[in-house]
């Protein structure tokens, strides 16, 4: 969790509107921490599938994160308007939705595919965000990478597919919210009760039954197999407490819009972690996407020089309803 160096309990550095938001430097590390632990999640959650349904995986990999959160933050329920229990819920049912179809996309196409169709999400975000053609240039760039990873495979399930577009309109959801949560809720406290939210999302899809490639898994039946209840523990850590905690805090200084380019590492380091955990391999294009949404998160975070902190520079209502 991003909370090295935090003194006077768990509000210290990522109280919400205090004088300790991070450095440029720290926010855009916090931001690269998060993209590999949530990958390599990825690529050990993809270890269960012979043994687990993916919304199975899903689950363990929720309520671990969900357990460590609220130990940790112990987040103040009394006195909260209505409004900030309406950005958590918000913001819950984004993670919910979010992880629940990437998963169930992990199960019918590679890694590396599903992420970067689902990045489609937050690089429109982006392109929303940035006004300055400078900044509209970086978009581009991440667009071919993410084109060139993306269309290698000829072949694909279409239904892994829509659901990687699912994950992809639910991340651009999720990281409005984690902005809009990060100004309602001190500390931890928003992400922790989100995260209870998105585990009562997910919950029902238990008992659905299991269609399609992960037909032969045992559902929620093998959940208190000591296998993977000890990978489930790890990847609800790699995959939710490390990565939704540090960009929570880096939102709080870098803006949203920057932040949605720099995700365009997200198909490059799960290509990456499907390599090196599941054996996926690369084609040379895909090397060549690499580079080029290297090169645009670059551009993207040094344009974050001199603009003002996510809550300074959006309006409070730009992520309220109509």
């Amino acid at each position: 969790m991003a909370t090295a160096g935090v003194s006077g309990g768990p509000d210290g550095v990522l109280a919400r509107g205090g004088p300790h938001r991070p450095s440029l430097g720290v926010a855009v590390a916090l931001v690269l921490l998060g993209i590999g632990s949530v990958q390599l999640g990825a690529g050990f959650a993809k270890l269960l599938f012979d043994d687990l349904s993916p919304a199975a995986v899903v689950w363990l990999r929720l309520i671990t994160s969900t357990l460590v959160l609220l130990a940790w933050a112990r987040p103040r329920l009394a006195g909260r308007g209505r409004r900030a229990w309406l950005v958590a819920v918000r913001y819950g049912v984004c993670l919910g939705t979010m992880n629940w179809a990437i998963y169930q996309s992990f199960a019918r196409i590679p890694i590396g595919v599903a992420v970067t169709i689902e990045f489609i999400g937050p690089l429109l975000l982006a392109a929303v965000g940035f006004r300055r053609p400078r900044d509209l240039a970086w978009v581009g760039l991440a667009a071919v990478g993410v084109a060139l990873l993306g269309f290698e495979r000829t072949v694909l399930d279409p239904v892994g597919v829509g659901f990687a577009l699912l994950a992809g309109a639910a991340w651009a959801g999720y990281l409005t919210g984690s902005a809009a949560t990060g100004r309602e809720w001190a500390g931890l406290d928003g992400l922790a009760v989100a995260s209870l939210v998105g585990v009562a999302v997910v919950t029902p899809t238990l008992l659905l039954p299991t269609l399609g490639p992960e037909s032969g898994a045992a559902g929620a039946a093998g959940l208190l197999e000591p296998r993977a209840l000890l990978i489930g523990a790890a990847v609800g850590l790699l995959s939710s407490v490390v990565p939704y905690s540090a960009e929570l805090t880096a939102l709080r200084t870098l803006p949203t819009a920057t932040v949605g380019v720099m995700m365009s590492l997200e198909p490059a380091a799960a290509a990456l972690a499907a390599l090196a955990v599941v054996g996926e391999t690369l084609a040379p294009a895909q090397w060549a996407a690499i580079g080029c949404v290297v090169v645009a998160s670059v551009g993207a975070t040094l344009a974050a020089r001199g603009r003002s902190p996510v809550g300074a520079e959006v309006p409070a209502d730009r992520f309220t309803e109509p």
